[in-house]
């Protein structure tokens, strides 16, 4: 919170800041940012870049706060930056669940995982716990009471991608997250079914425009049912409350985190280890990694009319990506 509010402090007059939220933990109140830059015109496209939704994963909090903190850097000197934020908005919410990381909890402080606490239940099985449970707070991946409205720090997310993303003809989010695994990969839509989105083409055709341009990439696409399915995912909620006529594409990008356990076995006797680089050389090198990923992102918006697929070419990538993979799945 000290480095985000320090980022914020040093910005320019141009960085338009608010409080979606506060919380309230250990007798503290917390406010939960959002930071946003470029064009406000509706017509424009937009990306949403968010982090902390858990608090045990700093490094998700860490790479969107590094990201921002260099294009506020750029904007100092870089001429095309200041072009590019005429035809893009740029949404930032770099740390969604700040009692949860100032207790030390992949949950909040109501003992709540926000990524199970959306109003949206899976049409097919679920591992048992991880997948979203009732049971109790005191166990993890806890859902909330049953009927009750969402957690506060949801609510303030699922009102700034209502505001900022979903009135746009196009938006893209990345939610940046410490996954377990030993690759880094990007997740799509649905985790609450094995079934493909109805903005499948579009996913490939970015893939496919990200491969061409990063040719050495190690990042895996794949849709979140591949690994496993959830009940309350909140992107899977904010897909479906996108308008009929407008693309909104939520991606999360799921860092591997059994690298860096692998690489130093002692992190495997820490809470925080488990989930984050530890030694400061392999953070830089991880914080470094995914500049790319998310600099291409706001790239990719700033110009999705000259890559979007149509027609043919549309017809195309879904088959493509049916094959690559939905191989056995109906639908």
């Amino acid at each position: 919170m000290t480095e985000l509010e320090t980022i914020i402090s040093d910005g320019p007059a141009s960085l338009e800041v608010r409080v979606a939220c506060e919380v309230a933990a250990g007798g503290q109140r917390f406010p939960v940012y959002v930071i946003t830059l470029g064009n406000p015109d509706p017509d424009i496209p937009a990306v949403g870049y968010f982090g902390g939704f858990h608090g045990l994963e700093r490094i998700g909090s860490e790479v969107v706060m590094v990201y921002l903190k260099s294009l506020l850097a750029r904007l100092r000197w870089d001429a095309v930056l200041h072009r590019q934020l005429e035809s893009v908005r740029l949404v930032f919410m770099p740390l969604v669940n700040p009692g949860g990381m100032w207790r030390g909890t992949r949950a909040n402080p109501n003992g709540v995982d926000l990524m199970r606490n959306a109003p949206i239940e899976s049409e097919e099985g679920v591992p048992f716990l991880i997948g979203g449970q009732r049971l109790s707070a005191r166990l993890p991946w806890y859902r909330g009471p049953l009927g009750a409205p969402m957690e506060a720090e949801s609510q303030a997310v699922c009102k700034i991608v209502e505001d900022e993303l979903l009135v746009r003809r196009f938006s893209l989010a990345v939610d940046c997250h410490s996954g377990f695994g030993l690759h880094d990969r990007i997740w799509f839509p649905y985790a609450h079914t094995s079934l493909p989105i109805k903005h499948l083409p579009e996913i490939h055709a970015l893939k496919e425009i990200f491969d061409q341009t990063y040719t050495s990439h190690n990042y895996l696409f794949e849709p979140q049912s591949r690994q496993y399915r959830a009940h309350g995912d909140i992107w899977d909620h904010l897909y479906r409350q996108a308008r009929p006529e407008n693309i909104f594409m939520p991606l999360t990008l799921e860092m591997g985190s059994w690298l860096w356990v692998k690489k130093n076995p002692r992190q495997m006797f820490s809470r925080h280890g488990i989930f984050n680089p530890l030694i400061g050389h392999r953070l830089q090198r991880v914080l470094r990694r995914h500049l790319s990923w998310l600099d291409f992102l706001g790239r990719a918006a700033s110009g999705y009319r000259r890559w979007l697929p149509t027609d043919e070419r549309r017809a195309w990538h879904h088959e493509q990506a049916l094959s690559r993979w939905y191989r056995g799945v109906g639908g």
